[in-house]
Parts: structure tokens; C-alpha cells; sequence
């Protein structure tokens, strides 16, 4: 029952790991570069979702709120985050990414870290250093199975739930919709797409956009589970959902979610049976060990460079 229980926790961590690296997994996919300030997107997320339901909770609900008007306002928050996640995204890309799109890979490298970095003393001050209490946005209560020895909570519910959603919903996007046809085709060959008609900017822009907006709601669900909130919180969890996206083949949208969840399992079994100071360790020992036996990670594809 323990382990059934440290399992369903690590299918939950690694739904949020998932969610994080399906962002990665297409700017790289489509754009072919690493942003690595998309883990501060979550945490730029998490606290504006953080301010706008302290406000609604100071402001507008009363002293003894109905579980339907909380969660009208957890909803509200979601959306102006993933909003303000996706307006941030696209001005990233125009700004810092657009010009390098020539550029050699370690430029674009370096950029992102300055991004990240720049995002993070943002957050400083404004924000400060002090932690914030985050506020779940979950209302729904939790699962009690097997006369109430298996509980699972609604943070936990919901994090799978839309993990399996966002995951099903992208690739109904990439494969039916005109746009996700378009970045298809931009990451096989941007020049190709071009000539055909392609607008490679726009279709870079709109992949930032959607993976910004992942972000938000990577960054609210773990916040709700992990109820810590710093300029910092996004950096070990977009990180590791690097590792993960490399983990499943980068480049792959399924291979993201894979990755996701075998890490968020690895990881909280760690912390449960080994140690809890080693379990970092473990999950990048077994990321270097995946690449030593398949370089292209679980689902990646080998691609053969244009010379």
C-alpha cells in the first residue's frame, strides 16, 4: 500500500515534469534551440496566479466562500496566467531569440541563461526573496479507496487528468490543424517551409506561445502541491523537466510525457527507499545511463545533419 501510494505521488510529480518538458520538447522540436528560461515562465505563472486569488480573497469573496465561487476564481487565475505566461513567451522569442535565429548554438545558449537570470532578479524585485504560501487552485476533494488506507488528493487528480489532456490535445493540434502542420514542417526543414509559403516566425512565435502557456499551468498545479513559491521555484523544476524531455527524446511529444512520468516515478521512489539527499543524483545517474544505451533518449530520432 506504501509503494502504491509513493507511486501515484511520482505519477503526479512526473505529470508536472511532463507538462514542463512537452514545452521544451517543441521549442526544440520546431525551433531547434534550448530555451532554458522557460522554467522561470512557471514560476512567473505560479505568482500571478498567486496575487490574483489573494486579491479575490481579500477583495471579493467573503468570509465563507461556496466551493463554486473558489473555484470560478482558481479558474480566473489559471487563464490570467497562462495569459500573461504566453504575451511573456512571444515577447522572449521577438526579443531575445529572433535575432540569434542565425546565430550558432552557444549563443542562443547563453542568451537563454541571461534570460533566465534576468527573469529571476525581475521576480527579486518585485516580488522579494521572502516564500510565499501558495493557495491550491484544486477545490475537488480527495479520492479515499481501499477504506480510506489509499488516499489520493485532488491536486494529484487533477495534475494526471490534465497532464493526459494537454498531452492528447497536442497532438490532435500538431497532426489535424493547419498550424500544427506548419511547425511540422518548420522543423523538418524551416527553408523548405519557407519557400512553400510557411510563415516560419509567426509558427516559431505560436510554439513559444503554447509552450509559455504549459508553463502556466505546469506552475500552478506544482505550486498547489508544493505550496513553497520563490523567484526560484521554476529553475530546479525546469531543470528536471529538461532531463526529462532528453529522457523521452527530445523532440517528441510523447516522448515528453514518458520521460515526465518515469522521472517523477524515479524520483519519488528515490527520496522514498534510497535517500532523499540522493535522489537528485539518481534521477541524472539514470538520465546518463538512458543516453550511454540510446543517445537519442527513449522515443527520439536520430537526425541526420544538412551539410
Amino acid at each position: 500500500m506504501e509503494f502504491l501510494s509513493y507511486l501515484i505521488t511520482g505519477i503526479s510529480l512526473g505529470s508536472i515534469y511532463a507538462i514542463i518538458a512537452l514545452g521544451y520538447t517543441m521549442v526544440y522540436g520546431i525551433a531547434k534551440m534550448l530555451n532554458f528560461a522557460h522554467g522561470d515562465v512557471i514560476m512567473v505563472g505560479a505568482y500571478v496566479s498567486f496575487y490574483v486569488t489573494m486579491f479575490a480573497g481579500s477583495n471579493l469573496l467573503g468570509e465563507d466562500p461556496s466551493a463554486l465561487t473558489t473555484g470560478a476564481v482558481a479558474l480566473v487565475s489559471v487563464l490570467l496566467a497562462m495569459v500573461v505566461c504566453t504575451v511573456l513567451g512571444v515577447v522572449i522569442e521577438g526579443l531575445a531569440y529572433r535575432p540569434l535565429r542565425q546565430a550558432g548554438s552557444l549563443a542562443v545558449l547563453i542568451t537563454a541563461i541571461g534570460v533566465s537570470y534576468f527573469l529571476q532578479n525581475v521576480a527579486l524585485l518585485i516580488y522579494g526573496a521572502n516564500t510565499k504560501s501558495f493557495t491550491s487552485v484544486v477545490t475537488i476533494p480527495a479520492l479515499k479507496l481501499m477504506d480510506g488506507k489509499l488516499v489520493i488528493s485532488g491536486e494529484t487528480i487533477v495534475t494526471v487528468v490534465a497532464c493526459l489532456i494537454i498531452m492528447a490535445g497536442l497532438m490532435t493540434f500538431m497532426k489535424y490543424s493547419k498550424s500544427g502542420r506548419a511547425m511540422l514542417a518548420v522543423s523538418e526543414d524551416s527553408g523548405a517551409a519557407q519557400l512553400m509559403g510557411v510563415n516560419v516566425n509567426a509558427t516559431i512565435a505560436l510554439t513559444f506561445a503554447i509552450g509559455s502557456a504549459l508553463a502556466a499551468i505546469a506552475g500552478v498545479l506544482m505550486c498547489s502541491s508544493y505550496p513553497a513559491l520563490t523567484p526560484y521555484t521554476g529553475s530546479m523544476p525546469g531543470i528536471k523537466a529538461f532531463v526529462a524531455a532528453v529522457f523521452g527524446g527530445i523532440g517528441s511529444i510523447p516522448g515528453a510525457f514518458i520521460g515526465g512520468i518515469l522521472l517523477g516515478v524515479i524520483e519519488i521512489l528515490s527520496k522514498a527507499y534510497i535517500s532523499s539527499q540522493l535522489a537528485d543524483a539518481i534521477v541524472f545517474a539514470v538520465l546518463i545511463v538512458v543516453l550511454l544505451v540510446k543517445p537519442t533518449g527513449l522515443l527520439g530520432k536520430q537526425i541526420q545533419e544538412k551539410v
